[in-house]
């Protein structure tokens, strides 16, 4: 875990050894919990719910993708104004699970309360949109702006569990545990039938808590000294990312990865929110098939986390980003021009690689750019450049949907057809970053 317990490690730990040691168990359980709230709630039932209350009509469900992804963006517009703060925090405190056990528990409490709220009537609506429906959504913003906080504590803790050599092999068996999860989180469709979706939101909530425990209980976080802390306010988190952005030349090749993630994290973003409602108005999947095939994508995705650990290990993080951007690009084509489902299958299979890939290689490459004492700080940064272009996504294609929703469809194919553009700016960006080690 802690730096004083990597260096007692004699020489380098067998894969078995290194998966199996309690304490990346229990990291990579944590990943297992929150992809269980990601895919239940943010790519599959949320979604589903929000075209089932608004899509009556082709024009109604482009109005659902707009709702769907401006509450998205409201999500990540909060964590935009708080993840450089919190980068600062881990440098300064040294605690990262303290955090993380507050943050998950906040999620958990309002993917509850979407339950909740789901079910009442309170016979109240605005333009014909029930008060209910505005109190999940409420619940779905807090909830999603508190789980991506976590992460942030979450991927920092990556670097105190192993060498810098074992780094993307944690980083991809956290991955791919986490998408086991949502294989695992699935199972609550069981609960679920046609015009019944907000039945997935407590027991998503209940399994979310479940998984989370054995990082509760056990790691242990690894407190800087307060006689060594230095007295912050509020604002200070904030100078300081000031002054690391006034530090550009020193460390040039992770800020210029960092806006190139932020163009690809902008697709990937986008697609996670939006593929449910896209694969069933745009390509004509029911809800069960959607399942069946996420389902398929999420097992692409596990395979590929794995792999692109080894790869990653083979031929450095940054080539490998770049083998997942064109993958990337060849997803999002096929999928904005799929007039049948088998082309969805296809689209959908690789960008489920391309999606568990581009986690494992943007972590390991964050890790291998920056210095160990700014680590934490980097990582808020890369929260950062991730959580702008997730408010923007979101936002440019619910915006595409609003003003072309009397097109139907066909707003929904130009809104996706935008992220390969984004997509290959971040491609050519991230070409021109340099291995400073």
């Amino acid at each position: 875990m802690a730096k004083q317990q990597r260096n007692t490690i004699p020489g380098q730990r067998s894969q078995l050894a290194l998966f199996l040691s309690l304490p990346i168990l229990s990291w990579a359980f944590y990943d297992f919990a929150n992809t269980i709230f990601s895919s239940n709630i943010n790519t599959v039932f949320f979604p589903f719910y929000m075209d089932e209350v608004l899509g009556t009509n082709e024009v109604r469900q482009q109005v659902a993708s707009t709702f769907i992804s401006y509450a998205n963006a409201v999500a990540s517009f909060f964590l935009v104004l708080f993840s450089p703060l919190f980068g600062v925090w881990i440098d300064n405190t040294g605690y990262k699970k303290r955090f993380i056990v507050w943050f998950a528990s906040i999620s958990i409490l309002f993917t509850f309360l979407m339950g909740v709220f789901a079910q009442f009537d309170f016979n109240l609506d605005y333009s014909g949109i029930p008060l209910s429906l505005f109190l999940v959504v409420i619940s779905f913003v807090i909830a999603k702006f508190f789980f991506n906080s976590s992460l942030v504590f979450y991927d920092t803790m990556m670097a105190d569990l192993g060498t810098k050599e074992e780094m993307p092999l944690i980083s991809g068996f956290g991955v791919a545990v986490g998408y086991l999860g949502t294989i695992f989180g699935l199972l609550v469709y069981l609960f679920v039938s046609d015009g019944d979706f907000h039945r997935a939101f407590i027991p998503t909530a209940i399994l979310y808590l479940l998984f989370s425990l054995p990082l509760f209980f056990f790691i242990k976080d690894q407190p800087i000294p307060k006689a060594q802390r230095k007295s912050m306010k509020f604002l200070d988190g904030y100078k300081e990312i000031v002054h690391t952005f006034k530090e550009m030349k020193k460390h040039k090749s992770i800020f210029t990865f960092m806006i190139a993630y932020f163009f690809l994290n902008d697709a990937i973003a986008t697609t996670i929110a939006m593929m449910a409602v896209y694969a069933t108005a745009i390509v004509g999947f029911s809800s069960g098939q959607f399942i069946i095939l996420y389902l398929v994508s999420t097992i692409s995705t596990v395979i590929g986390s794995l792999v692109f650990g080894y790869i990653t290990k083979a031929i450095g993080a940054r080539r490998a980003v770049t083998i997942v951007a064109i993958l990337m690009i060849i997803a999002l084509t096929v999928a904005v021009f799929a007039t049948h489902q088998w082309m969805f299958w296809i689209a959908g299979s690789m960008f489920g690689i391309s999606l568990g890939s581009m986690w494992v290689t943007s972590r390991t490459l964050i890790i291998e750019l920056s210095p160990e004492e700014k680590r934490g700080q980097f990582f808020g940064l890369f929260a950062f450049s991730g959580k702008v272009s997730s408010i923007i996504g979101p936002a440019t294609y619910g915006t595409v949907t609003l003003l072309l929703k009397d097109y139907g469809t066909l707003a929904s194919r130009v809104a996706l057809g935008s992220l390969i553009i984004l997509t290959i700016i971040g491609l050519l960006v991230h070409l021109k970053v340099k291995n400073e080690t």
